[in-house]
């Protein structure tokens, strides 16, 4: 019967430890976006390539202008 007193007193400890770490982790920073940075990854190609198409449909509206 000490034994299971031993596990419980010692899963309780372990159980607070890694609660006072989670809390640390929060306070840090650590977890304020998680999302939105492996997401960016993956859409930086189309936002330069809408710029870049942009930018070259500014300049052939601008020379039609000024052949006009």
């Amino acid at each position: 019967m000490s034994v299971i007193y031993l596990l419980i007193s010692i899963s309780i400890l372990v159980a607070m430890v890694f609660f006072i770490a989670f809390i640390m982790a929060v306070k840090k920073g650590q977890y304020d976006d998680d999302y939105t940075p492996s997401v960016r990854m993956l859409f930086d190609d189309e936002l330069v390539k809408k710029v870049k198409s942009a930018a070259l449909k500014k300049l052939s509206d601008d020379e039609q202008t000024l052949n006009l």
